[in-house]
């Protein structure tokens, strides 16, 4: 909790001084304010000059518009650059001007966004591709995170574009004018993934995706399911037929705003921001312009790396925006987001590192703060927690205009040594969860069962928090906790830490392991559909985790189409949800599900 001064003035003192007790009071602090105002008169300048808003968006964005000479030739070489740099610093972002680009495939590696710069995406026309695959790893898309592709629309060269990426990959505003492939060549594995506001002609073929989230979108068809498919608000999705095959499909997505973004207006660089929508269905832009509106660039703090976390906060108080451009920025202050309405948007997937155990971002129990497109990554010592929304104890009522995160990324190792107790915290009510992948890694650099200790994943206090498409892995106790009243999850995906060195090291007082999704047997409602959790112990194969969720059983807590999978064998599950559901067995990966629960 925060630690607060002691009061002072007049509201201080307790009982009633008399007249000349007053008059002494007041002159002596008639004096020592005098005293004080004259030890900080300032040798310089009254005021610091304030900090500017809009300029430059930095080398690593790289905009292109129809005449520009060797845009492939760019995008090639960016592509040749990050295709395999996993955990490497290089970061950017593509943005294509309105108009008509020609025999382009954009293919995309890590780190690297691409988005058009118009208020729809027809106003951005590529006949071509943007495409992910996974040459680089072997025909595996399970890695191939950390990317995505915004406001454009495609005519693909052979009629079907290829998306095959795993966690942490958006597609969102797309308009594809054919079909949508999310396998990789050859039909490898992958472990996917997120669309939004997006229209697809023709049909998904999703073949070896393991699960996916598609919301508030149309489809011209879906051809088929691994193991967790879900549709939320998505006109075209395949009918309700889970566990065989496994679509859980919600006709509307209760609550929604899209994810603000960059577009042109003339010449002029603009934000837009995209308005609320209650029990939402199919895209925002498909009947003319959106509804919301745009912030001109000058009222954004363009953050380069080098900025420090003293001048982000000063432009914050000033009444600036933030739109972190494409690189690393280190913090070894708290980012303070106090002001209702605040956008703070990352491009190319910028990074924030929290120096020396600081927590990167909390935002204040205000109205309408939007946090989007940007990745926290844990510093080498310990943060109590990376992200905040609201402090703790937080009661404002913000139904009429949530706050969004979206897009935002959290990692604990990987990229080298980090640590967090919570990544996590949602303290504010009805704050909107759309799209995140909060991962406490499972290879790279500074990785260990100690080395990258991370108790906890996401933790929610807030009342009524909706979570849309929630992707939480590897964390050494709970990776999902929840306090908060009138929760909902639509789409949940996990797996168990992979490197617990044995059985005692994940036990949980008398119980065989931390569930993957708690529910804090004090809520009285709570709802969650379409919902995953697989284990890998390949450290301990014999480890046996009881359960991957834990519900207080009450009629306002449900549960639709959950399910668990043991990958090879590595490790089993005793059951779904609390002492319910079969336990899985054997080296088959087949999932045991639970329908409904209770």
């Amino acid at each position: 909790m925060p630690v607060h001064a002691p009061p002072t003035g007049s509201a201080a003192f307790r009982g009633a001084p008399s007249p000349s007790r007053r008059r002494g009071l007041a002159a002596t602090l008639a004096a020592t304010l005098a005293a004080t105002l004259l030890a900080f008169v300032p040798s310089g300048p009254a005021h610091a000059d304030p900090i500017e808003g809009g300029g430059d968006l930095g080398p690593n964005v790289i905009v292109f518009d129809p005449s520009t000479p060797n845009i492939q030739g760019r995008l090639d070489e960016v592509f040749k650059q990050q295709e395999s740099a996993q955990f490497g610093s290089g970061r950017y972002q593509f943005l294509f001007k309105p108009g008509t680009y020609n025999g382009l495939n954009a293919q995309l590696g890590f780190y690297t966004s691409v988005s058009g710069l118009g208020l729809s995406p027809d106003d951005v026309s590529i006949n071509g591709d943007v495409t992910v695959d996974a040459g680089w790893f072997n025909g595996n898309a399970t890695q191939n995170f950390w990317r995505s592709a915004e406001n454009l629309s495609l005519n693909p060269v052979n009629g079907t574009n290829r998306w095959a990426v795993s966690q942490a990959a958006p597609f969102r505003r797309m308009h594809v004018k054919g079909g949508l492939n999310l396998a990789p060549d050859g039909y490898g594995w992958a472990s996917g993934g997120y669309i939004a506001d997006s229209k697809i002609d023709g049909s998904v073929g999703p073949y070896s995706q393991q699960q996916w989230y598609t919301r508030d979108s149309q489809v011209g068809g879906w051809q088929n399911a691994v193991w967790n498919m879900t549709f939320s608000g998505v006109e075209g999705a395949p009918a309700q037929s889970f566990p065989d095959p496994p679509y859980t499909t919600l006709e509307t997505t209760p609550i929604s705003r899209e994810k603000p973004f960059l577009h042109l207006d003339g010449d002029a660089y603009k934000v837009f921001v995209p308005e609320k929508r209650t029990n939402a269905r199919g895209v925002t832009w498909d009947s003319g312009a959106p509804a919301g509106s745009s912030i001109d660039l000058d009222q954004f703090y363009v953050v380069k790396p080098g900025a420090t976390a003293q001048t982000i906060n000063a432009a914050l108080d000033q009444g600036l925006n933030l739109l972190f451009t494409p690189g690393v920025h280190h913090v070894d202050e708290t980012i303070e987001v106090n002001r209702a309405d605040t956008v703070v948007l990352g491009l190319g997937l910028a990074t924030i590192i929290p120096d020396n155990g600081v927590t990167a971002m909390k935002v204040a129990d205000v109205d309408g703060v939007k946090l989007a497109g940007f990745l926290i990554d844990a510093g080498p010592v310990n943060s109590e927690t990376l992200l905040e929304v609201g402090p703790e104890g937080s009661s404002a009522d913000h139904s009429a205009n949530p706050t969004t995160v979206q897009d935002v990324f959290i990692r604990i190792g990987g990229a080298g040594p980090g640590k967090a107790t919570t990544s996590m915290v949602v303290n504010s009510d009805d704050t909107i969860i759309d799209h995140t992948w909060v991962w406490r890694a499972d290879h790279g650099d500074g990785v260990g069962w100690e080395t990258n200790r991370a108790d906890f994943g996401v933790r929610v206090n807030g009342d009524d928090v909706l979570a849309t498409g929630l992707f939480v892995e590897h964390f050494n106790k709970y990776d999902v906790e929840w306090y908060g009243e009138r929760g909902r999850t639509i789409f949940f995906q996990n797996e168990k830490a992979y490197d617990a060195p044995n059985q005692a090291a994940i036990q949980n007082g008398g119980t065989k392991g931390y569930a993957a999704y708690r529910v804090d047997d004090s809520v009285e409602q709570h709802e969650g559909w379409g919902m995953g959790s697989y284990c890998y112990y390949n450290v301990d194969p014999t480890i046996q985790q009881h359960n991957g969720f834990q519900a207080p059983v009450k009629p306002g807590v449900r549960f639709h189409h959950l399910l668990v999978v043991s990958l090879g064998g590595q490790g089993q599950y005793e059951r779904v949800i609390n002492d319910t559901g079969e336990p899985t067995s054997g080296t088959s990966t087949v999932p045991s599900v639970v329908v409904q629960f209770p």
